[in-house]
């Protein structure tokens, strides 16, 4: 098949970090291709290299080789300026520590993405993402001001508010005791379902792994299980 057939494409991707005893290879020839509307998850124990994984993915770092496919746009082959164009037409992100601006409003942290692009009606469009995620009491609200649920509802809304083509999430419940991190991930796959956004999603819990088509399963930097199909994941906490 042609990279165009995938709308995320990883071909033998390996990371190596030098340290006082050498090379640590953190990633090992890490092939894998995720289809547009797909949603997967990748799993493993601490350190297995699930968020190097994903930052290789995003373009947010760079393979020591191989290379990555973003709706046939070969990611690896471009510059710093060239991969962040790509993602800002194509990719969400929702991380585990939120990253929103404590100077910003709720407001003006969703707007921010459709700011930098230019967006026509970016205000009323922040404002209905905002609204979807069940926040619209908190507009004028400064980071400081929201509880842990509500940073990372913001931080959902950002994600979704350019209508990207792929979502990486990284231990997006990670910082929520287990009943907000339930609602969280909940609202993250009705929001995914209602925009047809690819999810690609780290994560330790094995309940939001089992929504996912499939589950990509990592050990020690190399994937030890890619099925096709819908799969079963187990707890890897």
């Amino acid at each position: 098949m042609s990279q165009k057939e995938f709308l995320l494409t990883a071909n033998e991707l390996t990371k190596k970090v030098t340290s006082l005893d050498g090379d640590l290879t953190i990633l090992d020839n890490i092939s894998l291709q995720v289809k547009s509307g797909e949603t997967a998850a990748i799993v493993g124990p601490s350190g297995a290299g699930k968020s190097t994984l994903l930052a290789l993915l995003a373009g947010l770092d760079e393979p020591t080789s191989g290379q990555v496919w973003i709706d046939g746009t070969e990611l690896t082959a471009l510059d710093e300026d060239g991969r962040a164009s790509v993602r800002n037409q194509q990719v969400g992100f929702v991380f585990q520590s939120f990253h929103l601006l404590p100077a910003f409003t709720a407001l003006e942290n969703v707007l921010l993405p459709l700011e930098l692009g230019g967006t026509a009606g970016a205000t009323e469009s922040a404002r209905k993402a905002l609204e979807q995620v069940g926040l619209t009491h908190r507009l004028r609200h400064y980071p400081r001001q929201l509880s842990g649920g509500e940073k990372q509802r913001v931080a959902i809304a950002r994600a979704f508010v350019t209508r990207p083509a792929l979502l990486f999430a990284d231990e997006p419940t990670g910082n929520l005791d287990n009943k907000t991190g339930q609602n969280i991930m909940d609202l993250l796959f009705e929001l995914n379902a209602r925009h047809n956004t690819t999810l690609v999603l780290v994560t330790h819990d094995a309940s939001a792994a089992k929504r996912c088509i499939r589950v990509i399963e990592l050990s020690a930097g190399k994937i030890i299980n890619f099925p096709a199909g819908p799969t079963q994941a187990k707890n890897f906490r």
